[in-house]
């Protein structure tokens, strides 16, 4: 009897790979599976429902209105997988109404008896007592209703316009002309609590308050009927036409105007989403859909309410029983007994690189006092930086801000086109430039999203450059929440090429020949393929191979055709990659030797690593890039070596409680579905990020105890 072979599947057929959106859609059904978990204290599994609700905002904000442009369009062109925009569409509206449907049995069901239980209900209005009624009707009188402003719509009125996700009120008030009942619509301030608190313990939905308490504005004898909705536009409006923005583009400093222009226009984008409460009349769902111009399956359903986003603002203040217990970061063992000199930091970078590993590692005292450093230290001529996102009160921009005032040269490259961030980033640039910064908007045509910082000093021996690599932003907030790797160095090669970088992003000067870095779109398309290239050749020549990477996304087709081919010459593949990936993992004739994870935890798995075997001589790479198809043409990203043997043992160790992940980690399956690993019976749990939390403390306190030691024999007189 013979056993028949697996069906080897062509790497440019549909079959090959997984749909780009519902791989997407997959990874927010695992961070689903979060809310439902009952094991994660409830506040958590809250806080994931409202990382649901803005997950599924973004994804429509984002995704579903370039599917409605295409099939708008006529567009016929296939996605990898082989469907039409119209099939993405209608599976990709299926999920969102599946997932949405099982948010909202967890949300009644679970979560909000279990508020009740604590304590802290959400409460619907006809559930108060009369004395928590007129609490309630006194503080809608005296800090909502002045700031409320009803807009009617008739003859005399046109609709008004309905603003990005914003909650609304639709009135149908007796007594109109005719005798017909008038529309009236009210906009929910979103500068009051969403989440109003009530005498005696819980809330109540914002527009619940507005909606008991009309009859403020409306005379008594107008009867009155309120339902709730909330619409949600595109991330792209109508901008000028494609030749109009390529003489303008030619104009100086023109992309900070064209960016503002595309703020203005994605404000008016088109709706995308209209959200009503379940017991919204026909008649008004029908009508609102003609007002708003689109079409009857742009219309979802939501409960127990809308804007489940909000939920991330519910603050409970005895929560911290209710939730992971507090994380607070460790200073890296080699900058916790730093001199307080500024130039303490940089003269420990001179011994040896530096991997940091946040959250883990506390940014403040590393990158951020790297920067505040280097903006008081004499000897430190120039700093440069990119800010792709940062915080709204960042101590960075007045760091760069004290060292111009210092008389040092400083340049930052501020990405105005960052998605979401473009409003603040403009500010922060044009603030920087008051302040006497360098300041350039970006790169033209391509997106900038490196993470480099550096710094110029005049040391004794000369020049010295020092820098920070890293995979996340330099935004303090998200430093907290993101898992993201950084190294501090001043290897003169790496340093050189970052240097040179520089020059190319602020000054227009030719990019160099870059050896170390690895620079999109310049060489890192290239260099990437070659890597996997040699690993498939040390599989056939029977030499040690691999490849592991971790990444948020994977969708680029060239990298996933060359990965299945190495994973076919016997080259084992690993992938940790949080988010979407459109390589189908372990699937027979195509890429039986490629396994793909997901990690999912309290922290968002953020950092960028790269490690390959290269017949025994293992390389390692971090940095800014994922492998997507815009991350290698349209962005400037930048990937570095990690040639310190430490750091490349750190990273062993990193990769190794990864693999070792047994409970927050998610084995993909050939179908593009996942399944969470379980530890087996008798089994200790091991979760990554509760490990790399002890491992953190535990090095401190080896540092702290050989300090102890150093110091003790040294006053010893024996």
């Amino acid at each position: 009897m013979t056993t028949s072979l697996p069906k080897k599947i062509d790497l440019e057929s549909p079959e090959a790979y997984i749909n780009r959106e519902l791989s997407w859609l997959g990874f927010a059904r695992r961070v689903l599976s979060l809310v439902a978990n009952r094991k994660l204290p409830l506040m958590e599994r809250v806080k994931f429902g409202g990382i649901m609700g803005m997950l599924h905002a973004e994804f429509f904000m984002k995704r579903m209105s370039g599917l409605k442009r295409q099939i708008k369009q006529g567009s016929r062109k296939l996605s990898l997988d082989g469907r039409t925009p119209r099939e993405e569409f209608d599976a990709c509206r299926l999920q969102l109404q599946d997932q949405s449907a099982v948010l909202t049995g967890i949300l009644n069901q679970e979560l909000l008896p279990a508020l009740a239980e604590i304590g802290h209900p959400i409460l619907q209005y006809k559930e108060l007592t009369p004395k928590q009624r007129q609490a309630m009707r006194t503080y809608c009188e005296q800090s909502v209703r002045p700031i409320l402003t009803p807009l009617a719509v008739d003859s005399e009125h046109p609709f008004p316009f309905i603003s990005n996700l914003g909650l609304n009120l639709a009135v149908l008030l007796s007594g109109g002309k005719g005798g017909r009942e008038q529309f009236l619509r009210i906009k929910v301030p979103n500068n009051r609590p969403r989440w109003a608190p009530v005498p005696g313990g819980g809330y109540v939905p914002l527009e619940q308050v507005i909606a008991a308490n009309l009859d403020l504005m409306y005379p008594a004898d107008r009867s009155l009927k309120v339902y709730f909705f909330q619409v949600t536009r595109g991330a792209e409006g109508e901008v000028q036409p494609a030749a109009e923005e390529e003489e303008s583009l030619r104009e100086p400093g023109s992309l900070v105007q064209q960016v503002g222009s595309e703020l203005k226009a994605r404000r008016f984008a088109g709706v995308v989403r209209l959200q009503v409460e379940p017991d919204m009349p026909k008649g008004l769902v029908k009508w609102l859909t003609r007002q708003l111009k689109i079409d009857p399956e742009d219309v979802y359903s939501s409960s127990p309410f809308l804007g489940l986003s909000d939920l991330l603002q519910l603050k409970i203040n005895d929560s911290d029983k209710i939730k992971f217990p507090p994380h607070t970061p460790v200073d890296h063992p080699r900058l916790q007994h730093l001199a307080a000199q500024p130039s303490a930091i940089f003269d420990e970078i001179a011994k040896g690189d530096i991997l940091l590993h946040h959250p883990y590692h506390d940014f403040d005292t590393s990158v951020l006092r790297f920067l505040e450093a280097a903006s008081v230290d004499p000897e430190v001529l120039a700093i440069k930086l990119t800010i792709y996102r940062t915080s709204s009160d960042s101590p960075i921009v007045r760091a760069l801000a004290e060292a111009v005032r210092r008389g040092k040269q400083v340049a930052v490259l501020v990405e105005i086109t960052a998605r979401f961030d473009e409003a603040p980033n403009i500010a922060w640039g044009k603030f920087l430039e008051r302040e006497g910064v360098h300041v350039a908007y970006g790169v033209e045509r391509l997106k900038t999203h490196v993470k480099l910082a550096l710094v110029i000093r005049e040391e004794k021996e000369g020049i010295r450059r020092y820098a920070h690599i890293g995979t996340g932003n330099y935004h303090t907030g998200t430093a907290k929440a993101y898992e993201d790797l950084g190294v501090l160095t001043c290897d003169p090669d790496i340093c050189g090429e970052v240097a040179a970088l520089y020059d190319a992003l602020t000054g227009g000067l030719p990019h160099g020949n870059y050896r170390e870095v690895l620079v999109a779109p310049v060489t890192m398309r290239r260099r990437f393929t070659e890597l996997i290239h040699r690993e498939a050749d040390h599989a056939r020549a029977g030499r040690p191979s691999g490849i592991y990477a971790k990444l948020n996304q994977l969708q680029d087709p060239s990298i996933i055709r060359e990965l299945y081919s190495a994973g076919s010459a016997g080259v084992p593949v690993t992938l940790n990659v949080r988010g979407l990936c459109c390589l189908r993992a372990g699937a027979p004739g195509l890429s039986e030797n490629i396994r793909v994870c997901s990690v999912l935890g309290r922290f968002l798995e953020h950092s960028r690593i790269f490690r390959f075997s290269n017949g025994g001589d293992a390389e390692y790479y971090l940095g800014s890039a994922d492998w997507m198809k815009r991350n290698l043409n349209n962005r400037v990203e930048t990937i570095v070596p990690v040639r310190d043997s430490r750091l490349k043992r750190q990273l062993d160790g990193i990769i190794e409680v990864y693999e070792k992940d047994n409970c927050s980690a998610w084995d993909a399956q050939p179908d593009g579905s996942y399944v969470r690993r379980r530890p087996a019976e008798g089994e200790p749990a091991r979760n990554a990020q509760e490990i790399f939390i002890r491992k953190a403390q535990r090095a401190v306190r080896s540092a702290v105890e050989s300090q102890a030691v150093l110091h003790g024999s040294s006053k010893d007189p024996a």
